[in-house]
């Protein structure tokens, strides 16, 4: 019954009188930046947000779960994959369209494209963003920040579908960001697009801030190696990078993940599974309660199933 779900699903997509990217069975290790994860059942990546809302409406009718991609940039798929849709936002909607000081991006849009758009623009407030390596639509799901910034400073309206192709429209205060959260990791909906009002700014000014963010940036975390940013949290009571250093944990290592020896809040993948990474993650999280008395909670996001236990 499922696999004629998807089937039909599959059929009805590809009815449609524009053509829509499915694939079957690939490994989403492919698609995210820590390049692990068993096989999707299905991929699609729309290009226009009537798509979008097809693919939600589709599926919820077919009675198939939807996960929502943006860059892969924040995300630990298991070993087992994912049962269900995931829908990849990022390959074809990333317009972005200034007017005066008002920025209304695509959620598909690369956060260091917009952070560069606004500065062009002479356009503030956006710096930070420069080197976020997610999309436009992530980053404001979870409230993304660097540097002092984060989206809850810019964004004044975001728009979207829910799970069932429901189309939804909140502004700032609607939102209720606080810290890497919004409401809408607690609804499960989906962002097409999300609009910005920014201050006037100097570009060459902003320019210059954005080439020192980047630099710092690469001075002082592993860019070159595979993994999805900062792992944990920042904890009330300090940095979870701190507290790991401390520890005695950069360089440890399970399998082949790593805690990363140039920013000890980063776990790197040096060629291991994602089971390594969990493992690794475990640890961390056990002997920083055990000598610091504090319980870091994960930053990254884990989907999917733990692979059968004849494969692993």
């Amino acid at each position: 019954m499922y696999e004629a779900s998807l089937n039909e699903l599959e059929k009805r997509l590809r009815a449609g009188p524009e053509h829509i990217s499915i694939k079957r069975g690939a490994p989403m290790a492919r698609y995210t930046t820590l390049h692990l994860g068993g096989p999707a059942d299905m991929i699609v990546s729309p290009e226009r947000p009537e798509q979008v809302r097809q693919v939600l409406t589709e599926a919820h009718q077919l009675g198939l779960p939807v996960i929502i991609l943006g860059n892969g940039s924040n995300l630990l798929v298991k070993d087992g994959g994912i049962r269900g849709v995931v829908l990849r936002m990022c390959r074809d909607m990333q317009g972005i369209e200034i007017s005066g000081g008002r920025i209304r991006a695509q959620a598909g849009a690369m956060m260091s494209t917009l952070s560069n758009a606004a500065a062009d623009a002479s356009l503030a407030g956006l710096t930070f963003a420069s080197g976020i390596p997610g999309t436009v639509g992530g980053g404001t799901y979870m409230n993304a920040g660097a540097y002092g910034g984060e989206m809850s400073q810019v964004v004044t309206r975001v728009e979207g579908f829910d799970m069932t192709g429901e189309p939804f429209s909140y502004d700032w205060l609607q939102m209720r960001f606080s810290y890497r959260h919004t409401r809408l990791m607690d609804e499960e909906k989906l962002i097409t697009h999300v609009t910005f009002q920014l201050p006037q700014g100097r570009r060459e000014e902003l320019l210059a801030e954005m080439v020192d963010f980047n630099r710092r940036r690469a001075e002082k975390q592993p860019l070159t190696q595979f993994s999805a940013g900062s792992t944990f949290k920042r904890p009330p009571e300090g940095y979870a990078a701190q507290m790991i250093d401390e520890c005695g944990l950069k360089g440890f290592a399970i399998g082949g993940a790593q805690v990363s020896e140039k920013h000890a809040g980063f776990l790197i993948n040096k060629g291991g599974t994602a089971a390594d990474f969990l493992a690794l993650m475990a640890h961390v999280q056990r002997v920083v309660y055990e000598q610091k008395g504090v319980m870091l909670q994960p930053e990254v996001r884990i989907l999917g199933d733990d692979a059968p236990t004849a494969a692993v």
